[in-house]
Protein backbone atom coordinates (compact mmCIF):
# COMPACT_ATOMS: atom_id res chain seq x y z
CA UNK A 1 0.00 0.00 0.00
CA UNK A 2 1.41 3.81 -0.87
CA UNK A 3 1.82 6.34 1.33
CA UNK A 4 -0.60 8.60 -0.43
CA UNK A 5 -3.06 5.77 -0.06
CA UNK A 6 -2.43 5.70 3.77
CA UNK A 7 -2.21 9.49 4.14
CA UNK A 8 -5.46 10.34 2.29
CA UNK A 9 -7.55 7.78 4.56
CA UNK A 10 -5.52 9.59 7.56
CA UNK A 11 -7.27 13.14 6.03
CA UNK A 12 -10.43 11.54 5.58
CA UNK A 13 -11.16 10.24 9.17
CA UNK A 14 -9.37 13.73 10.74
CA UNK A 15 -11.69 15.90 8.41
CA UNK A 16 -14.53 14.84 10.14
CA UNK A 17 -13.08 17.46 12.79
CA UNK A 18 -13.79 19.61 10.96
CA UNK A 19 -17.71 20.25 12.23
CA UNK A 20 -15.44 22.41 15.20
CA UNK A 21 -14.72 25.03 12.15
CA UNK A 22 -17.68 24.68 9.70
CA UNK A 23 -21.09 23.53 10.36
CA UNK A 24 -21.62 20.17 8.79
CA UNK A 25 -18.43 20.05 8.38
CA UNK A 26 -17.93 16.30 9.49
CA UNK A 27 -20.77 15.77 6.49
CA UNK A 28 -19.37 17.74 3.35
CA UNK A 29 -15.49 17.70 3.82
CA UNK A 30 -15.04 14.04 4.26
CA UNK A 31 -17.38 13.41 1.14
CA UNK A 32 -15.66 16.10 -0.92
CA UNK A 33 -12.16 13.79 -0.12
CA UNK A 34 -14.45 10.63 -0.81
CA UNK A 35 -15.91 11.24 -3.86
CA UNK A 36 -13.06 13.42 -5.95
CA UNK A 37 -9.95 9.71 -4.08
CA UNK A 38 -12.72 7.28 -3.75
CA UNK A 39 -11.80 5.95 -7.38
CA UNK A 40 -7.68 6.23 -6.83
CA UNK A 41 -7.78 3.20 -3.99
CA UNK A 42 -10.44 0.66 -3.08
CA UNK A 43 -8.49 1.22 0.55
CA UNK A 44 -9.79 5.09 0.28
CA UNK A 45 -13.04 4.15 -1.22
CA UNK A 46 -13.65 2.01 1.86
CA UNK A 47 -12.57 4.60 4.55
CA UNK A 48 -14.17 6.93 3.15
CA UNK A 49 -17.24 5.20 3.45
CA UNK A 50 -16.58 4.26 7.18
CA UNK A 51 -16.09 7.92 7.49
CA UNK A 52 -19.45 8.68 6.30
CA UNK A 53 -21.06 6.15 7.92
CA UNK A 54 -20.19 6.70 11.29
CA UNK A 55 -20.65 10.74 10.68
CA UNK A 56 -24.32 9.43 9.73
CA UNK A 57 -24.85 6.98 13.01
CA UNK A 58 -23.66 10.18 15.16
CA UNK A 59 -26.16 12.39 13.64
CA UNK A 60 -28.99 9.40 14.26
CA UNK A 61 -28.23 8.82 17.83
CA UNK A 62 -28.21 12.52 18.52
CA UNK A 63 -31.26 12.75 16.93
CA UNK A 64 -32.56 9.83 18.82
CA UNK A 65 -31.59 11.57 21.79
CA UNK A 66 -33.44 14.85 21.16
CA UNK A 67 -36.36 12.26 20.37
CA UNK A 68 -36.55 11.21 23.43
CA UNK A 69 -35.20 13.99 26.00
CA UNK A 70 -37.45 16.85 24.94
CA UNK A 71 -40.70 15.38 25.52
CA UNK A 72 -39.42 13.94 28.85
CA UNK A 73 -38.22 17.62 29.58
CA UNK A 74 -41.61 18.90 28.70
CA UNK A 75 -43.30 16.30 30.48
CA UNK A 76 -41.38 17.00 33.64
CA UNK A 77 -42.23 20.52 32.83
CA UNK A 78 -46.28 20.23 32.38
CA UNK A 79 -46.62 17.60 35.03
CA UNK A 80 -48.78 19.57 37.55
CA UNK A 81 -49.81 22.39 35.18
CA UNK A 82 -53.62 22.64 34.45
CA UNK A 83 -53.47 22.26 30.63
CA UNK A 84 -56.93 24.01 30.10
CA UNK A 85 -55.75 27.15 32.00
CA UNK A 86 -52.48 27.24 30.40
CA UNK A 87 -53.81 27.42 27.26
CA UNK A 88 -56.32 29.88 27.87
CA UNK A 89 -53.76 31.91 28.91
CA UNK A 90 -53.29 31.37 33.11
CA UNK A 91 -49.67 31.00 32.46
CA UNK A 92 -49.66 30.08 36.47
CA UNK A 93 -45.94 27.93 37.06
CA UNK A 94 -47.13 27.67 40.76
CA UNK A 95 -47.08 23.62 40.69
CA UNK A 96 -43.12 24.21 39.49
CA UNK A 97 -42.40 23.58 43.52
CA UNK A 98 -38.79 22.52 44.08
CA UNK A 99 -39.81 18.61 43.34
CA UNK A 100 -40.67 19.03 40.28
CA UNK A 101 -37.73 21.35 39.10
CA UNK A 102 -35.13 18.57 40.51
CA UNK A 103 -37.07 16.21 38.45
CA UNK A 104 -36.82 18.85 35.82
CA UNK A 105 -33.08 19.70 36.17
CA UNK A 106 -32.38 15.80 36.16
CA UNK A 107 -33.85 14.78 33.12
CA UNK A 108 -32.14 17.96 31.68
CA UNK A 109 -28.89 17.13 33.15
CA UNK A 110 -28.58 13.32 32.26
CA UNK A 111 -29.54 14.50 28.42
CA UNK A 112 -26.79 17.18 28.15
CA UNK A 113 -24.57 14.37 29.82
CA UNK A 114 -25.52 11.48 27.01
CA UNK A 115 -24.92 14.22 24.61
CA UNK A 116 -21.44 14.99 25.65
CA UNK A 117 -20.19 11.40 26.34
CA UNK A 118 -21.63 11.03 22.58
CA UNK A 119 -19.02 13.73 21.41
CA UNK A 120 -16.31 12.70 23.32
CA UNK A 121 -16.65 9.16 22.16
CA UNK A 122 -17.13 10.48 18.70
CA UNK A 123 -13.53 12.26 19.16
CA UNK A 124 -11.85 9.90 20.34
CA UNK A 125 -12.82 7.36 17.96
CA UNK A 126 -11.78 9.70 14.97
CA UNK A 127 -8.60 9.60 16.17
CA UNK A 128 -8.20 6.09 16.61
CA UNK A 129 -9.34 5.59 12.87
CA UNK A 130 -6.95 7.97 11.95
CA UNK A 131 -3.93 6.53 13.65
CA UNK A 132 -5.24 2.80 12.46
CA UNK A 133 -5.74 4.09 8.90
CA UNK A 134 -1.88 5.62 8.59
CA UNK A 135 -1.18 2.23 9.66
CA UNK A 136 -2.89 1.24 6.38
CA UNK A 137 -4.95 -0.75 7.88
CA UNK A 138 -9.04 -0.48 7.42
CA UNK A 139 -10.64 0.90 10.71
CA UNK A 140 -14.31 0.09 11.13
CA UNK A 141 -16.32 2.45 13.41
CA UNK A 142 -18.53 0.40 16.46
CA UNK A 143 -22.24 1.11 16.71
CA UNK A 144 -21.52 2.76 12.87
CA UNK A 145 -24.64 1.83 10.19
CA UNK A 146 -23.68 1.22 6.92
CA UNK A 147 -26.16 3.85 5.16
CA UNK A 148 -23.43 3.54 2.26
CA UNK A 149 -22.04 0.43 1.17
Amino acid sequence: MKNNEKNTATILHLSALSQYLLPFGNYIVPTIIWSTKKDDSEFINQQGKNVLNFQLSIFLYSIILLLIGIPILIYRLLHNTNLDAFINGNHNFETLNHENLTGLMLAFALAIFLFVVLKITEFVLIIIGAVTASNGQIYKYPLSINFIK
